[in-house]
């Protein structure tokens, strides 16, 4: 009915993140070719998220949260905070370079944290578009709601509604909440599409899920979702990529020459500074955590 990947646990001291993209059995989902969830866990007073000044190329960020708050900057000169229920996309295209800090008011009283932090590989022919930066807010996200339970959808079509998210690539992506015996239908229209149970217990046509694990569909197969407790499941996939991609670090290409310029470039300083930010920056590893597969 489904291929199943276990998540891998990194645990950043504070909180940790739970990957399941990319992996050995299945590099993308659609255009999603990097999966983490993390948390929930609480900063104490004083203490929060610094992810220092990082570049990406030819992929696009999409963070979304279930807890707490972010602030975002970037080498475009954009500062936005996202709070629960709003979505952050940030293109990378030819190149960007960003930070992800607590804001000061969460870090001044202790905060909770917890969501999801995904990347969207660029199509064939967009890979090198201009970066951008895109915060659409919470209230102009779709919420399908019906009996037990509520539907956001993040980016694309589904259950009749579209979400105002550009999309580089055909894209569905949405955050469902459902109270214990809630159901709702999963679509069949996309190429590849894959359920995370993010909280709870839930289910596919009856097979129980595994929490934190993905759940790969089989394709053109239309399926029922229940909640066997409270529950919050993630639905992510899209349109299927004819062309590999390379995952090497925060660089995502289809040409691995692509990624050996972008290291170079990080590694010699020739990205530009974050403004707001301080001149520090995350250097480049030996050896990333997230590599391709081959």
């Amino acid at each position: 009915m489904f291929d199943i990947i276990t998540p891998s646990t990194h645990d950043l001291g504070a909180f940790e993140v739970r990957r399941t993209l990319p992996n050995k059995a299945r590099t993308m989902v659609g255009p999603f070719i990097f999966v983490d969830q993390f948390g929930p866990a609480h900063f104490d007073i004083g203490k929060g998220m610094d992810v220092r000044p990082h570049p990406h190329i030819n992929l696009a960020t999409v963070t979304y949260l279930f807890e707490g708050a972010i602030d975002h900057r970037d080498n475009l000169g954009t500062y936005a905070t996202i709070r629960p229920g709003a979505c952050n996309l940030m293109t990378a295209g030819s190149g960007i370079v960003h930070s992800e800090r607590t804001p000061a008011a969460e870090r001044a009283t202790g905060s909770p944290i917890s969501g999801m932090q995904t990347w969207l590989a660029l199509p064939d022919g967009k890979e090198e578009i201009d970066a951008a930066f895109e915060h659409v807010a919470k209230d102009d996200l779709p919420l399908i709601e019906d009996g037990g339970l509520s539907a956001r959808v993040i980016m694309g079509s589904l259950w009749g509604a579209t979400s105002p998210i550009t999309q580089h690539a055909a894209t569905i992506y949405a955050d469902i909440l459902m109270n214990a015996g809630a159901s709702i239908p999963i679509e069949a229209e996309a190429d590849e599409r894959a359920v995370l149970v993010a909280l709870g217990d839930a289910s596919l046509d009856g097979e129980a899920l595994d929490r934190y694990s993905l759940y790969i569909l089989k394709p053109g197969q239309a399926m029922t979702l229940r909640a066997d407790s409270d529950a919050r499941v993630m639905l992510l996939g899209g349109e299927a990529f004819a062309t590999p991609r390379h995952v090497w670090w925060n660089f995502v290409s289809s040409s691995r020459d692509r990624i050996n310029q972008a290291k170079h470039d990080w590694k010699e300083g020739k990205f530009p500074l974050v403004p707001g930010d301080s001149e520090e920056f995350i250097p480049l590893p030996e050896v990333p955590k997230t590599v391709s597969y081959p």
